[in-house]
């Protein structure tokens, strides 16, 4: 197998690992659950799930994928903090949100081939990328999946 084709497998499947886990736990955890913060004083389950879908959704962007399902959330849940006032989505439209904007992803990534993996993402001029290559998709997917991977940690405490 050739290496960049095995880094590329090997990040997919820590990302889809990942959503997997915070759909099941949509799946399993009540409303009321959901709505309870982490801890005293800390975001509700129900802001980590539209953060985590504003942030996701951003991938478009960034990645240069195509439109945001959902840059409306980028508000509430990327620019303020939790209990801002700010409206925000029901639960059941957060959960309907979250499988878009994955089932999205997936799709788009399943189509990116390897090489592609490896280019310049958006948030970085072409001039950085010369020097910083390293700097690529893939360290995207990769810091997402760690920030995920955070947040799921957290999600974990409402069970």
């Amino acid at each position: 197998m050739d290496h960049d084709l095995l880094f590329v497998t090997i990040a997919l499947n820590a990302w889809h690992d990942r959503v997997a886990r915070v759909q099941q736990l949509l799946t399993t955890l009540a409303d009321e659950q959901l709505l309870r913060e982490i801890a005293p004083g800390k975001n509700r389950g129900s802001y980590l799930i539209g953060h985590l879908i504003a942030y996701h959704d951003a991938l478009c962007t960034i990645l240069d994928l195509g439109p945001r399902l959902h840059p409306e959330l980028d508000s509430a849940f990327l620019q303020q903090p939790d209990k801002s006032g700010l409206p925000m989505p029901s639960l059941a439209e957060l959960r309907q949100y979250w499988t878009a904007v994955h089932e999205r992803l997936a799709r788009n990534f399943q189509q990116m081939p390897v090489p592609a993996w490896f280019a310049r993402h958006l948030a970085v001029s072409e001039a950085d990328f010369e020097q910083q290559p390293h700097r690529n998709k893939l360290s995207v997917l990769l810091n997402r999946t760690n920030h995920l991977a955070h947040h799921t940690g957290q999600l974990m405490l409402l069970k």
